[in-house]
């Protein structure tokens, strides 16, 4: 008995259905009506899409994250340093600021002199640290001389020692070899102010015990000797020691003048007997 089929006709029917079937794809794709299924397909693979996408904008996003970081660690560097740089021009306005407030008590303080003065700065001090000596940019030629007595805007600083034609040396009155005729400011006594050694302190000498004389007198110059001219602040009285039995009294004073940090300094032309 044959079959009702045969392998030949088997493989033509296979090949009659994958004909009707490629048929009715073209037809399908000519009408249209396969664009819905395939664009819901389409949909459907779009979150898959988007998945595969997700690792490479991690990596994107750190990549910017670090690069971010980086960028603003450099310009906190740069911030850094030009707050440094903004920071050392206060500074130095502040130095200027405070060198023009002492230039300018400095000339107030010469205003109300009768004698003619000049400003010199202080360059530097004496080698030798237990003298009082300090170095001023003025010299012969600008006319100092030896003696010529020296100020700040507080009261006298000493007399210039030594004159070279740039620069000078003033000794200070707290030098220990430097002494100083003076009178209280308050009744007119006299007394003889004598360098300690210690750049705040001055002594009195040969004080008698019965001196009027008061802790807060005021020392000025007295005039005598030629070196200084009268009237000048030298120094506030602060101790008076009377021992009884003692003939004089221990007396100490404090400079007016800022021995220890002054920049700029007057030299006084004191005016000479005849000048208008």
């Amino acid at each position: 008995m044959k079959p009702i089929f045969s392998s030949d006709s088997s493989a033509g029917m296979r090949l009659l259905v994958l004909s009707v079937v490629a048929l009715l794809l073209v037809q399908a794709a000519r009408s249209g009506w396969l664009d819905k299924p395939l664009a819901y397909v389409s949909s459907i693979s779009l979150p898959i899409y988007k998945l595969t996408e997700i690792p490479g904008e991690i990596g994107r996003s750190l990549e910017g994250l670090f690069t971010g970081r980086e960028s603003l660690r450099e310009e906190n560097a740069r911030l850094r340093a030009e707050a440094l740089v903004l920071q050392a021009k206060t500074q130095k306005l502040a130095s200027l600021r405070a060198e023009n407030i002492r230039l300018r008590e400095l000339l107030n303080s010469a205003n109300h002199k009768e004698e003619s003065v000049l400003v010199a700065e202080v360059i530097g001090l004496a080698a030798d640290p237990s003298s009082h000596i300090i170095v001023i940019d003025k010299g012969l030629s600008h006319g100092v001389r030896e003696g010529q007595a020296v100020i700040d805007a507080d009261g006298l600083v000493g007399q210039v020692v030594n004159v070279a034609y740039t620069h000078s040396r003033v000794m200070m009155i707290t030098d220990n070899t430097h002494a100083l005729s003076v009178q209280v400011n308050r009744n007119g006594v006299r007394a003889i102010v004598e360098g300690s050694g210690l750049i705040d302190l001055l002594e009195l000498s040969h004080v008698a015990a019965t001196t009027d004389i008061q802790v807060g007198d005021l020392l000025v110059s007295s005039g005598l000797g030629g070196r200084f001219p009268v009237g000048y602040p030298v120094a506030r009285v602060s101790e008076v020691t009377i021992d009884p039995g003692e003939p004089f009294a221990i007396v100490k004073a404090r400079p007016l003048a800022q021995l220890d940090k002054t920049q700029f300094v007057l030299l006084v032309f004191a005016r000479e007997v005849g000048d208008g």
